[in-house]
């Protein structure tokens, strides 16, 4: 409190504002956004009643979420279809309005969506595009930055920098539709940041790739955040982006926050078991290792058992003393397998 003081003394009340404002880059204060949606009857006889009079429900997309990201932070949001991922993206683009609840984004409203605001930020999402299908990328990169308003020694070094990043310099005019899927998500990533925003929302931007696109994707983003700076929120279903990413990740299910921590504490929260494979010489493998877990997973002389963690240290001192032992390692569970767990919990 006194160090806080003098600093608010020697910048006063403007100046201190700037800095936390400066340290916190987004903020989601109780963000809560319903929506009315029709229920249309069957039947000749509804379906004429309902021209004068509808019956709507609501949608809970989200309820009553809140959460800070700071400067450069590059978190991963997840969870399941529906839980309010990409309605929260779209909150703090701008694209849609709050029911209630206050979002700020670098200093700004972004429901306003000032055009300060908008130069400031891109969202990519994996199952939408913005390339011309029947253009070369190049076209769709000059609009861009006809409509950024970039200056063209800045255009050309931006160009230059993404291009050699991801590899595409010999593919920049070659039409759209002839690119592959992850040729064409590149280009997709360039066109979004030919502007060099400070924030970046991907949703999905792994999504229908192969394992080797999706770790060029990955390398990329975790490149981009790094030179950049940028502060970066990420959506994905294949846990492995987020693992390889995100120090810090968001979980939400059915509209609310059940998670908000380090990838490592949600491991040990969550997590009440461990993995322990063993190999044996000549796939002898002792019936009374056997016992340790009935649904044991047996292929030739490996075994793979699934125990709590409280009884791994008394199994380890067991397999070292079975013969014909060769190996064995303990692993925490997979991050798919955790993330699982905690979404039949909240569904519970």
């Amino acid at each position: 409190m006194a160090l806080g003081r003098v600093i608010l003394r020697s910048l006063g009340v403007g100046g201190y504002h700037a800095i936390l404002t400066h340290m916190t880059t987004i903020t989601v204060s109780h963000l809560t956004k319903h929506y009315a949606v029709y229920h249309k009857s069957s039947g000749f006889l509804r379906s004429f009643t309902s021209l004068f009079h509808r019956n709507y429900h609501t949608v809970k997309a989200v309820e009553d979420i809140s959460f800070t990201i700071a400067d450069g932070d590059l978190v991963g949001f997840i969870g399941p279809n529906g839980a309010g991922k990409t309605t929260t993206l779209k909150c703090l683009c701008g694209l849609l309005h709050p029911t209630q609840g206050n979002v700020t984004v670098l200093g700004s409203t972004p429901a306003q969506r000032k055009s300060t605001f908008l130069t400031q930020i891109a969202l990519v999402m994996g199952q939408k595009n913005q390339l011309w299908w029947d253009l070369p990328a190049i076209d769709t990169f000059r609009l861009n930055k006809e409509i950024y308003e970039i200056n063209e020694q800045m255009y050309d070094k931006t160009l230059d920098e993404l291009c050699h990043m991801l590899s595409v310099e010999r593919l920049l005019d070659t039409p759209v539709r002839q690119l592959s899927l992850g040729e064409r998500m590149k280009m997709e990533l360039i066109a979004s940041l030919l502007h060099r925003p400070k924030i970046l929302f991907l949703d999905e931007p792994t999504i229908g790739l192969d394992v080797l696109m999706q770790k060029v994707m990955r390398d990329f983003i975790h490149q981009y955040n790094q030179r950049f700076h940028a502060t970066i929120l990420l959506t994905s279903h294949y846990m492995r982006d987020v693992k390889e990413l995100c120090k810090r990740i968001i979980v939400i299910d059915h509209g609310k926050i059940i998670y908000d921590g380090t990838l490592s504490k949600l491991i040990s929260q969550y997590a009440k078991h461990k993995i322990v494979t063993a190999v044996f010489e000549k796939e002898s493998i002792p019936t009374d290792l056997l016992a340790w877990d009935k649904k044991a997973k047996v292929f030739g002389g490996k075994v793979t058992l699934t125990i709590s963690k409280k009884d791994v240290n008394q199994l380890a001192r067991k397999l070292l003393a079975f013969k014909g032992l060769q190996d064995f390692t303990i692993e925490e569970p997979e991050i798919e397998d955790i993330v699982r767990i905690i979404f039949s919990k909240a569904s519970a």
